[in-house]
Parts: C-alpha cells; structure tokens; sequence
C-alpha cells in the first residue's frame, strides 16, 4: 500500500514542480495556439493522412492531464479537418483550431499516425464514429472522470483498431465508459477493460499494456515497448509509436 502510495503521490507532486516552475503556467488567454509545425501544408501533401495529438490541457489541469484530438485529410483535400471535444458551446468541434496547434502554449505530441492506403481506410470509419457519438450534446462533457475530449477520442479509435494505438496514461477520461458498457474490449481490440463509471478499471491488452486507474490516476507498463506509465508524468520509455 506504501508503495502504491508513493506510486500516485510523488509523479503528481514532479509534475507539479514543473508546473509551478514555469511549465505550462502562461494564462489561458494569452497562451499561443499557432501550429506546432508537426504538419505539412495539406495542399503539399495530396495523399490521406490520420494524426492522432495529445497535449497538456489547460492551466493547473495539466499538471493531471492532456487534451487530445484527431486530425484527418482524405486524398486530394487541400484542408486538414480537426475534431475536439470541448467544454464549451457544441462539445464536437470541428477546425476549431489548427490542425497541429500548440493547446495553450504546450506543443502537442503525436500518438498515432497513418498514411496512404491504411489512412484512406480508416478515414471513413474514423467519420462514422465522431458522426454516432452519442455523448455530444451541450452539457454531456464533464473534465472528471469523463466524457471529455480523451473518450471521444478513445471511442473514435476503436472504430479503428488497425491503428494500433492507445492513449497516454494522463488521457484521464480514457477509460469512461462511453458505449454504458463497464466491461469489454480495449479500443486497440488486443484485450480487455472493465471499467467503473471511468472512476476505477484494468485494461489488459497487447497494445495498451496492464493499467490500473485509480480515480483516474494510471499506474501501468507497456511490454510491447518498454515503458512506464505514471500518474502525471505520463510514459517513460520507448515511444509508443
């Protein structure tokens, strides 16, 4: 129990010092959200693309979490489309903001990508979920334990399981049930999830590791490429892709 305590405690508490050092502290209104520069002009890149982003969210939250989205071009666009799920206005928000831009100052990262013929694939799969969504009217979103932008997110990744991907351990919201179920499989499809209201839950899979989360605080380690997953401080190790 003591160490499972200090597991929780001391990752929250590092990256709390950072945030308290500066770290993401800028105010939301002055905070710069121009691209990142992760993508291509879309007109210079005529072939599909998926990018799956994930950044620290906004003020002292990031010290717990990231905000994530997805981004997706179909052969031939000249514009990429961007969908968040917000807690302001209509929770789905498409091209609210550059594609690859900055989340309040803090540079995303990329957690999934496919192009070509496997992004042309996943594209309008990726569109029929975002589109049957049914957590999506005004109101629905709720920062903890979830539906937030990291399960819409989730729900829309296990339309595509062939990404073989899984979100960062501080996606808190992840492991919401959006489809009500409390017990099933993992958005990758590689094992299995069960789920209590997204407060607390183990997932076992192939791709997103062993995760306990506890009131949304994920303690884990990815086999597949070795790393560590902490409360905070997120993944330590390889990249997940």
């Amino acid at each position: 129990m003591i160490l499972l305590l200090l597991l929780l405690v001391v990752p929250i508490a590092a990256s709390a010092a950072k945030y308290m050092l500066g770290d993401r502290s800028v105010a939301w209104h002055s905070a710069d959200r121009s691209s990142a520069g992760l993508l291509p002009p879309a007109a210079a890149h005529p072939g599909p693309l998926v990018r799956v982003f994930a950044a620290r969210t906004v003020s002292w939250r990031g010290i717990f979490a990231v905000h994530s989205w997805i981004v997706v071009k179909p052969a031939g666009a000249t514009r990429y489309t961007r969908y968040d799920y917000t807690a302001w206005g209509d929770p789905i928000r498409v091209n609210g903001f550059a594609a690859d831009g900055r989340w309040f100052g803090d540079v995303p990262q990329v957690i999934a990508a496919a192009d070509g013929e496997q992004a042309a694939v996943m594209i309008p799969k990726i569109e029929a979920a975002i589109k049957s969504y049914k957590l999506n009217a005004y109101g629905d979103y709720r920062a903890w334990p979830g539906p937030n932008s990291n399960t819409f997110v989730a729900a829309a990744l296990a339309a595509v399981p062939e990404l073989r991907t899984t979100l960062p351990p501080t996606a808190i919201g992840k492991d919401y049930p959006w489809d009500g179920g409390w017990i099933g499989w993992t958005p990758s499809g590689t094992g299995i999830r069960a789920t209590l209201g997204g407060y607390l839950g183990l997932t076992l899979g192939w791709i997103e590791g062993v995760e306990l989360n506890l009131f949304g605080a994920v303690l884990g380690l990815d086999l597949r490429r070795p790393a560590i997953k902490l409360p905070g401080l997120g993944r330590i190790g390889l990249s997940p892709i």
